[in-house]
């Protein structure tokens, strides 16, 4: 029934349950205990790996790998593993070659055998169990292939971006064929770096390629999916005029928002379970309130519970049970209300109001992981880029959701989205990867504004240690250079010998200059906050 289930859902359909769909992609490695790294390059390894979710998670349907980098690393990109991600990208093959170099992949090019070889296994166990490939949209691999010009490159040269995402479409239609020949039931689009662009832009530069991908994809009889993270709520009716059989989304967007969307338009949907507050790190009381909610707001006509992405690779396969648990089974669902109904849920948030007081100006980035997620880590490398350029007068860096401290740490700043780039604790660029000249300019506004408050903030001292004859000359000539400058730094004559004793002087006289920095005024700064005014301290 499992497989019929997600195939009624994709039709939109109403169904006795909401279809369950785990997005396993290298957690399957975790499941039987081999690097991200290892897995994703054997076949055999990926076979085992779903085998073991299918057995825990007991899903309708599951993808067979999740790993956007495979047609990049084929075409010629290099990738940086991890041991606990999939790759990254980390060089962009149009850089130092034309497209006209470029071709089109096969059944032998880079990883490709490996994939098909994980779906052939797994087609040949019969299980009852919707087999999903998923394909690297056209606009996320365009911008593997090109790096971020590609967002310059769509105002100043739009013709080599159509021509480039004609090739990367006919990449994808490729690749589904494969896919599918191999025994996958459902293609997946996975373009997440669409959520970078307006509506406009998407619907020149997406659009039209993500129509003829899913055109393709029905005449060869299969299911297809459009698969979004980031902040697309903006982008969501164009995605469903592309003409996909589903759509899924990640948290970012309000999963009822999505239902009344994709239903005007015919289309069935998926989502949006929590990865990290939820999944990674919440406990299974947590998860089942979540999956409760999201259940709820889904609904039982063309949905399809998922995750927001690709679940992370340490997820406790405890808290995916607690999901399939309630899945499956109604009386679980009717036990789980009665339980949780009374619990409060208390969601601590860090007070970090004076956040930004540090001598440096902080730019964070709130990420779910750059080594993971293709937005985050093109986030991270538009700060990364504009670092150099101010030298030490900025301190950056990135948190990564997947850790409880970067959790409460969104929460303190009340980011909502990722990723996200503040500048001292203020939220200024929201799942958009700001153009190299527009964040220089962010930062440097407040750097300027920072500069301004240190004229009017600062406040020094100079105190002259000791007596006798040659701390009265100290003492005289300190007075008239501040004369002669019009200076009002406040002077201090220390001459009691256990109070100076108390500075560790070693000898006198001596002169000390102090400079007060107002950091916090009629409030109780946070841990996190103090913590990065003794870093500033020690230097």
């Amino acid at each position: 029934m499992g497989k019929q289930l997600i195939f009624d859902a994709l039709t939109g359909k109403q169904t006795e349950r909401a279809p369950w769909l785990p997005f396993v992609g290298c957690h399957g490695g975790a499941l039987i205990g081999k690097s991200a790294e290892e897995y994703l390059r054997s076949g055999e390894l990926i076979a085992q790996g779903v085998r073991e979710a299918i057995r825990q998670y007991r899903p309708d349907g599951i993808p067979v790998m999740f790993d956007l980098q495979i047609e990049a690393e084929a075409l010629g990109c290099g990738l940086q593993w991890a041991q606990e991600n999939p790759p990254a990208v980390v060089s962009h093959v149009l850089e130092t070659q034309p497209l006209s170099t470029l071709s089109l992949l096969d059944e032998n090019s880079g990883r490709i055998p490996e994939m098909l070889k994980a779906i052939r296994l797994l087609r040949a166990d019969q299980h009852d169990v919707a087999l999903y490939g998923l394909v690297t949209g056209p606009f996320t691999l365009a911008l593997h292939l090109k790096g971020t010009k590609i967002f310059t490159d769509m105002f100043d040269s739009p013709e080599e971006v159509q021509a480039l995402l004609a090739f990367c479409m006919k990449v994808a239609k490729n690749m589904a064929r494969m896919y599918i020949d191999a025994g996958c039931d459902v293609i997946a689009s996975v373009d997440p770096m669409t959520s970078q662009i307006s509506p406009r832009a998407f619907k020149n530069f997406v659009l039209p390629y993500a129509t003829e991908l899913f055109e393709d994809i029905r005449r060869r009889n299969a299911f297809s999916s459009f698969f979004v993270c980031g902040h697309a709520q903006k982008n969501l009716e164009v995605m469903c005029q592309s003409g996909p059989d589903n759509v899924c989304v990640d948290e970012n967007i309000p999963l009822d928002f999505v239902k009344d969307v994709a239903q005007k338009h015919g289309v069935s949907f998926g989502g949006n379970l929590q990865l990290t507050v939820v999944l990674l790190m919440g406990s299974e009381d947590d998860v089942r309130r979540h999956t409760l909610e999201t259940l709820d707001l889904g609904g039982d006509s063309g949905y399809i519970l998922a995750p927001g992405c690709d679940l992370p690779y340490r997820v406790p396969p405890a808290n995916l049970c607690a999901v399939a648990e309630l899945v499956h089974d109604s009386y679980q669902r009717d036990v789980a209300r009665k339980l949780l109904e009374k619990q409060e849920e208390v969601k601590a948030r860090l007070d970090l109001r004076d956040y930004g007081q540090a001598a440096k100006v902080v730019v964070d980035v709130i990420t779910l992981d750059s080594e993971a997620c293709a937005p985050c880590q093109y986030m991270v490398e538009a700060v990364r880029d504009v670092a150099d350029y101010f030298g030490d007068l900025i301190l950056w860096r990135e948190h990564k959701i997947k850790e409880k401290e970067a959790v409460e740490f969104m929460l303190g700043l009340m980011v909502k989205n990722v990723p996200t780039i503040c500048i001292d604790g203020e939220i200024r660029f929201v799942s958009v990867i700001p153009p190299k000249e527009e964040l220089i300019k962010a930062i440097q506004e407040r750097i300027n504004q920072r500069f301004a408050m240190r004229l009017r903030q600062a406040h020094g001292r100079l105190l002259v240690l000791g007596s006798g004859a040659e701390a009265e000359q100290v003492w005289a000539n300190v007075n008239q250079a501040a004369k002669e400058l019009g200076s009002t730094v406040e002077l201090l004559r220390v001459m009691d010998e256990h109070e100076i004793a108390e500075y560790g002087v070693p000898n006198t006289p001596a002169v000390l200059s102090v400079r007060e920095r107002m950091k916090s005024v009629a409030r109780v700064p946070s841990v996190e906050v103090v913590k990065e005014w003794i870093k500033e301290l020690r230097g």
